[in-house]
């Protein structure tokens, strides 16, 4: 399932010598991958070089199916998908009921996805909603950075009633350390950092997706965010569960990674035009 090829740019040998210190101190120039080796726990979910991490990656299998859940009738299906899916059948989602589609763009400050202009327009082409999203690694480079190589790539919005506002995935490290060496504080400066970027590029409020646990340990369980953006939950059960940084409720779930990340809107279709619309 996930077999997709990196395809980014080499590293000199000057960067590969080099080593990476805080985000603000030694940021990693943009297209350098030299330090991204994947630990052993990312290879076991199949991220074997620099690029490869995607959305809920410490919780995707491939051979075990989330619990059965039953969904509210205000509720639209939806789909994420990166390089590990290659060129996608959109036409085959379509007609299983998916309705939105979020794909990876970038990652950190020296990826792009290859395969971003087949999944990206073709999403839209079926009639799909869709927009893109940013795997972030702050320990590479700033927030601001970030967003703007995002947006270069991308990640950009548009008032035409099909493009989500690009989306943060902010999560485990597939690299090294869990909260890439920030401490709470730093790592709350990095993400409002990121999205003011992004909201002064776009005029909206980048979507935030991540896990209570990891938003616990990583941001102190920050509520910096709970009245600005959405919330994108990360929970393989059979509710989304309590919900990080004080968030009166998800706009988003994502319940499963078998046999595909899907995710349900917390909403009927208008309130997903709505979100698309700003």
């Amino acid at each position: 399932m996930k077999s997709a090829l990196f395809t980014g740019a080499a590293a000199t040998l000057g960067l590969i010598l080099a080593s990476v210190g805080s985000a603000q101190a030694s940021p990693v120039p943009e297209g350098s991958t030299a330090s991204h080796q994947p630990t052993a726990q990312a290879r076991q979910h199949g991220i074997d070089r620099a690029g490869d991490a995607y959305m809920g990656w410490t919780q995707n299998t491939t051979t075990t199916a989330a619990p059965a859940v039953m969904a509210p009738a205000a509720t639209v299906e939806g789909i994420d998908v990166s390089s590990h899916q290659g060129n996608v059948n959109w036409a085959s989602y379509w007609s299983a009921g998916k309705r939105f589609a979020y794909v990876k763009a970038t990652e950190g400050n020296y990826y792009t996805n290859p395969y971003f202009a087949q999944q990206y327009n073709g999403s839209y082409n079926v009639g799909m909603i869709r927009g893109a999203y940013h795997f972030a690694t702050p320990n590479d480079s700033s927030g601001a950075n970030q967003a703007n190589y995002f947006l270069a790539h991308g990640g950009g919005w548009s008032r035409d009633g099909k493009t989500l506002p690009g989306a943060l995935d902010i999560e485990y490290n597939p690299y090294g350390a869990t909260c890439y060496g920030l401490s709470a504080s730093a790592m709350v400066s990095w993400i409002r950092d990121f999205a003011n970027t992004y909201r002064a590029a776009t005029g909206r409020d980048v979507p935030i997706y991540t896990n209570l646990d990891w938003w616990t340990r990583c941001t102190g369980n920050s509520t910096a965010f709970n009245s600005t953006n959405p919330l994108w939950v990360a929970k393989y059960a059979s509710s989304p569960g309590t919900l990080p940084g004080g968030w009166p409720f998800h706009t988003i779930w994502q319940y499963t990674s078998s046999p595909v990340d899907s995710n349900r809107f917390n909403g009927d279709m208008s309130r997903l035009q709505a979100l698309a619309n700003g």
